[in-house]
């Protein structure tokens, strides 16, 4: 397969299968005669791994790690749990942060008339307090 041949069937974008090869996530395509890249199935696969991986927030550091793991078959799924269960403690970090963020943008927003008059407690919140 050309690179737009598995960049469509992997759901990925072929600047993005170039980055992948040139961080070592997926080995360098062969090349074909003419100088282009031709990929195998078992690019394919590895790809749509990394695609899901990266959908659900894994860093490419630790898609490299669970590409690693996915490849040996003595793993011990504890250390794949782990690296979920890791994901999750992050995921539900941000939405705390998000939340936050929210709630102070929701109380400025309250706050502001939102007419022709020139005082804003957004801005001057922004400003750092300063009327």
């Amino acid at each position: 397969m050309n690179i737009g041949e598995v960049a469509n069937q992997a759901g990925v974008a072929p600047k993005t299968i170039r980055y992948y090869e040139s961080v070592g996530l997926i080995p360098a395509a062969t090349r074909r005669a003419n100088g282009y890249r031709d990929y195998r199935t078992a690019d394919l696969h590895t790809l749509r791994f990394i695609q899901r991986a990266r959908a659900l927030g894994f860093a490419v550091a630790e898609v490299e790690e669970l590409l690693t793991l996915w490849r040996n078959k003595r793993r011990k799924s504890s250390a794949v749990k782990a690296m979920a269960t890791a994901k999750i403690d992050e995921i539900d970090r941000k939405i705390a942060a998000l939340q936050a963020m929210k709630r102070a943008i929701r109380y400025l927003t309250a706050n502001c008339h939102g007419d022709t008059r020139p005082e804003c407690p957004i801005l001057d919140e922004l400003a750092g307090g300063r009327a």
